[in-house]
Order: structure tokens, then C-alpha cells, then sequence
């Protein structure tokens, strides 16, 4: 049987290692740890079932006590391309985001090539009064960024806020709802072909939206 890379989540008596963490602790990194999985449906549905985290707006639609505050900041980080075009789209997934949460601080952050980077948005968080500061990586899976990069990037942003803590959220995964969005741009896309509707604001003018042989 095949396995993946997934998150571990712990039982809830047993310790935590998703943590808060702060500008002293530079180096040390604050996320969960990866372990293997079986790749098994039974596996998947319980692990997704587990990261469909109730949030304090939307989600489930229950208000969860221990959300994001008025004195938080989130900071949604990618990685950062060269493409001008899809660096802008993290700024308007951001504002999405912020308005659909109802979140008084989030900010938009590219690991790498582009800015702002995940230092200017920690700042620019605290200067709007954030006490707390949590971010979230707008990644698939787990990998080197998440374990490595990302929270090394983070800690040295938070040695200029001494005081200020940071947590690292998991990256997206196995969460349930992506089964619909990859479904929603599949069934779009076929659509498109159809006749049914226009191009979507990503394939438009790309000439991408066709079906291709060799």
C-alpha cells in the first residue's frame, strides 16, 4: 500500500506541538510533525474529517471561543512568483478572505520572490495593533517550506516584535471542502467547452481551456 505525507494531529491529552512562537525562539521550528500515513480511504476520510477545523466564521457555521480575535493578525503566505499577475491574485484572495471572515487584520505575504514578504506583513500587522500573529501558508502539503523556510522566516520577523507571538497554522491538506473546489473548476471548465459559459478569469485569453492530443 502506498502512504503519504500528512499531518499528525494529536490526540488531545497528549502534548501540543503547535505552538505559539516568538522572535527568541529563532531556529526552533513551532509546527506539527509529519509522519506516514496509509494511503487508505478509511485513513483519508478520518484525517480529512480531523483537519476540517470549525472556524469562527463560515466554515461549520458555529462560533468557535478560541478564534481569531480583535487583537490578531493573519497573514496568508505563498510562495512568490515572478508573475506579477499571480502575486496580485494572493493580494485579492487576501481582501476575500478579510471580508468574508469579518477578520479586522489580514495581510498578504510571499515567502520568496516578491514582496510583500512575510517580515513586512508581520510589521505591518503589529502597526495595526495586532498582539498576536498567526500564519497561514497557502500551500497543498506539508513540505520543506512548511517545515523549514516558513517558520524560519517567520521567527526572525518576530525578533522585531519582541513580545508578539506567532503561530503556524497547517497548510491546507486533506480538508474536505477542497474536493469541491477542485470539482467546481473541473465541471466549470467542461462548461466552458460546452458552450455554457464564458472563460473564467484565470484561463481567459490563455487559450488553455481545450482539450489537447498528441
Amino acid at each position: 500500500m502506498r502512504s503519504l505525507e500528512s499531518l499528525s494531529l494529536p490526540h488531545p491529552n497528549a502534548p501540543q506541538s503547535c505552538l505559539w512562537g516568538t522572535g527568541s525562539e529563532a531556529g526552533r521550528n513551532p509546527v506539527p510533525k509529519i509522519s506516514k500515513l496509509p494511503l487508505g480511504r478509511s485513513k483519508i476520510k478520518s484525517l480529512a474529517v480531523r483537519m476540517s477545523l470549525v472556524t469562527s466564521s463560515g466554515g461549520t457555521g458555529k462560533k468557535n471561543p478560541h478564534g481569531i480575535g480583535k487583537n490578531d493578525g493573519v497573514i496568508i503566505v505563498d510562495h512568490g512568483s515572478r508573475r506579477k499577475e499571480s502575486n496580485l491574485m494572493l493580494n485579492e484572495f487576501a481582501a476575500m478572505f478579510k471580508d468574508k471572515t469579518g477578520y479586522p487584520i489580514v495581510e498578504p505575504a510571499h515567502m520568496e520572490l516578491a514582496e510583500p514578504s512575510i517580515k513586512d506583513a508581520f510589521g505591518i500587522c503589529v502597526q495595526q495593533g495586532a498582539k498576536r500573529v498567526v500564519v497561514s501558508p497557502f500551500f497543498l502539503f506539508p513540505g520543506r517550506h512548511w517545515h523549514q523556510d516558513i517558520p524560519s522566516l517567520t521567527a526572525e520577523a518576530a525578533k522585531e516584535h519582541p513580545g508578539v507571538p506567532y503561530l503556524i497554522t497547517a497548510p491546507l491538506g486533506l480538508h474536505e471542502l477542497l474536493v469541491d473546489v477542485v470539482n467546481d473548476r473541473i465541471n466549470y471548465c467542461l462548461s466552458h467547452l460546452a458552450g455554457d459559459v464564458k472563460e473564467c478569469d484565470v484561463c481567459v485569453d490563455t487559450n488553455k481551456c481545450k482539450f489537447t492530443s498528441h
